[in-house]
């Protein structure tokens, strides 16, 4: 039998590359091995302000750029989250069982909230719970999530046995599906930082939507380390992006490229770079540009339904294991 897999973006910015490689690809592979729900997660995405306009841009944008990438709804379930209400209903469920401390030691909470005191958003704060709630809804065993999630998934992992010992069994305990090679794709412009999708500075990362100019720019003046040789190593933070992403565009392993770039320099290094990136996104950008956005609605409430069926099942029996009448 197949295992379930979870998994989600948020619609809050321009998708990038980052994305693509580190998220949308491994599910693209992962869609034929297991059984999948693909999800837009606009309800974490407004725990920030959004613009309203942007915000449903951006979903269908990302709906979009999932069934362009190769996500077949024959193979998975693709939907909004907030057209499931199941979603918010059982994490005010699972909220009754979250502690505080719990929540305020999350470090994307302290990362985000910054020095905003008492004004941070309460979304910003439960939005672990929130999480745990899209995964749990669906008895997912595995989560394909960045190392920069895993705290998250521990405290879903939590959040099941607690509830299964206080209520009786009802959620399956899910494990993290964490990548290796490009599960991180980092800014061109600081190898230090995750490349973002909210990141102010448009050449710190690659939209998938770049013309070729636009991508030869920006790999050109990417930041590049001290030195001329070219290796994978944590010394040189910049070139191991750059190679990492050379290879997942490529498919050519690490040190084949180390070794075809050896005395080369940075300068054909990026040229090639961005030849290899601009021919790997050139497919992806015809199938997008060859949507239609009643078709992908169409698709969105056929995979909202599915999720429905599923999701209100978990739900009445959340509740009936709590003792809460079930209508």
């Amino acid at each position: 039998m197949k295992k379930v897999v979870f998994s989600g973006i948020q619609p809050s910015g321009v998708i990038h590359i980052g994305n693509y490689l580190g998220a949308i690809q491994r599910w693209v592979r992962l869609q034929h091995e297991t059984f999948n729900y693909f999800c837009i997660v606009d309800l974490h995405a407004i725990t920030v302000r959004q613009d309203p306009k942007a915000l449903h841009a951006n979903t269908i944008n990302l709906a979009k750029t999932y069934l362009a990438a190769g996500l077949d709804p024959q193979h998975c379930v693709l939907f909004i989250q907030s057209h499931v209400k199941e979603h918010t209903e059982l994490a005010w469920l699972l909220g009754t069982l979250t502690y505080m401390g719990e929540l305020s030691r999350m470090t994307q909470f302290k990362d985000k909230s910054g020095s905003k005191g008492e004004n941070v958003g309460v979304g910003l704060f439960t939005y672990p719970t929130l999480m745990a709630a899209d995964i749990l809804l669906y008895r997912a065993q595995l989560v394909p999530v960045g190392e920069d999630q895993k705290q998250h998934i521990e405290l879903t992992r939590d959040l099941a046995i607690r509830f299964n010992n206080a209520f009786g069994e009802a959620f399956v305990v899910p494990e993290p599906l964490i990548g290796q090679v490009g599960a991180r794709i980092m800014s061109l412009g600081d190898p230090t930082r995750k490349m973002s999708k909210s990141d102010p500075r448009p050449a710190h990362y690659i939209a998938l939507s770049d013309s070729p100019d636009v991508i030869r720019k920006k790999i050109n003046r990417a930041v590049t380390d001290s030195g001329s040789d070219i290796l994978y190593s944590e010394e040189k933070p910049a070139v191991s992006n750059l190679l990492t992403i050379y290879h997942l565009m490529s498919g050519i392993p690490i040190p084949e490229l180390e070794e075809r770039y050896r005395g080369v320099g940075y300068a054909q290094f990026k040229r090639d770079l961005a030849d290899v990136t601009i021919e790997h996104l050139r497919p992806f950008q015809e199938r997008y540009e060859g949507l239609d956005d009643a078709e992908v609605m169409r698709i969105l409430r056929e995979g909202a339904s599915r999720a429905r069926a599923v999701a209100d099942q978990t739900v009445r029996q959340v509740k009936e294991r709590m003792g809460i009448v079930v209508e």
